[in-house]
């Protein structure tokens, strides 16, 4: 998405050169470009896109899409009016997943579709994807029809579980392959770590919880200042070795 992002707006920046060349800005018409996901990019990109907004301000207006405008660098939110879009409410999830499945000629039950949009987390897309894969799974659907987990997201419980039976280097090495292959499918390294915390959570007792969670933290403050987002998340996974295989050898 990072590369998109910046291939998008060096054709957009190229384009704006050769128009530059030949008209006059001022009597140009306003020109707006949608740039999705921007906490994603990188720092550098951010100040690229910077440059750019300074640049062009005359002649275009952009739209900068985010989940967390914590990762937008301050010199673009500086430059930006910030407007906060809520979630979609469940009953609005409701309506599209009912829109879509009539689109398919499906027949929806009601209360599947509830809670699917329960399960979804106020995620639209998710819930999308949960409603095609219900399909897949089973058709006609069922009120009472099991809702699968995604499949990344079994993955990482499964990785989770081996983290806690075993702290060694072996299965460190182990963990790293599983990790990674998540990453060769597109699973945003964020996404990872922040489900690999809630599954060891889950796993924990409640003297461990607050140091854990620090570390995450920590590790995910660091992968978005590097550049291998691998190697901070095997980071962690070795932190929380370290400190899982401490605290047992003191209480057993």
């Amino acid at each position: 998405m990072m590369t998109m992002m910046m291939i998008l707006i060096m054709i957009w920046v190229e384009r704006k050169r050769k128009v530059c060349d030949t008209v006059d800005i001022a009597k140009c018409r306003q020109q707006l470009l949608v740039l999705n996901e921007v906490d994603k990019l990188s720092r550098e990109a951010q100040h690229s896109l910077r440059r750019t907004m300074e640049k062009y301000s005359a002649s275009c207006r952009l739209i900068l899409c985010c989940n967390s405008s914590s990762k937008v660098t301050e010199a673009v939110r500086s430059r930006c009016l910030n407007i906060r879009v809520s979630a979609p409410s469940e009953e609005q999830i409701v309506k599209v997943l009912e829109f879509i499945s009539k689109k398919e000629s499906l027949q929806l039950p009601p209360g599947l579709a509830s809670r699917i949009a329960s399960h979804s987390n106020r995620n639209l897309r998710r819930a999308v994807l949960s409603l095609e894969t219900c399909r897949v799974q089973k058709y006609p659907f069922t009120d009472d029809q099991v809702i699968p987990p995604m499949d990344w997201e079994q993955y990482v419980s499964e990785i989770a579980s081996d983290i806690m039976k075993e702290q060694s280097p072996k299965r460190l090495f182990q963990v790293r392959g599983k990790l990674y292959e998540l990453l060769v499918n597109c699973i945003p390294p964020e996404i990872i770590l922040k489900k690999l915390l809630s599954e060891l959570l889950k796993k924990l007792d409640s003297e461990l919880k607050h140091e854990v969670c620090h570390w995450a933290a920590y590790y995910e403050h660091r992968m978005r200042l590097g550049q291998k987002a691998i190697f901070h998340i095997e980071a962690f996974v070795a932190k929380f070795m370290s400190i899982y295989k401490g605290f047992i050898a003191t209480f057993g």
